[in-house]
């Protein structure tokens, strides 16, 4: 007999099982499957901000190399101990953060002559990020 002839019988040479008529097929259940994936909302809840732009302040009394940042907006952007200020993407310093709540969430101080130096206005809006 040929194998094109009798398909049943090369299935099971396969290892394939096929179903009589009084067998039923066992059902998978979606919902439990389903139930391991997390949905979408969630995972866009953990993704932090990386950056923002904010108003860069020139400050007499912060000392070179540091800036000054509120704590809510430091935790928002990730930031820990060190910053990067960011002036249309041209200009760019990298300094220690100094957490402080009296300064607004709105600005960063930094030093007034180290912004002179490097060409930069005080009240210039600026891109800041953590390193």
């Amino acid at each position: 007999m040929n194998n094109l002839e009798n398909p049943r019988e090369n299935f099971r040479n396969l290892g394939v099982k096929t179903l009589s008529k009084g067998e039923k097929k066992e059902k998978i259940d979606i919902k439990a499957l389903v139930s391991i994936i997390p949905p979408a909302s969630s995972l866009a809840r953990e993704k932090h901000r990386r950056e923002r732009r904010i108003r860069v302040r020139g400050v007499e009394n912060v000392k070179r190399g540091f800036a000054k940042i509120n704590p809510k907006l430091a935790k928002t952007l990730g930031i820990k101990d060190k910053l990067v200020v960011v002036i249309a993407r041209k200009k760019k310093l990298q300094l220690t953060a100094i957490l402080d709540e009296n300064i607004s969430e709105n600005e960063v101080w930094c030093n007034y002559e180290q912004l002179r130096e490097e060409g930069i206005a005080d009240n210039s809006i600026a891109t800041i990020r953590a390193t």
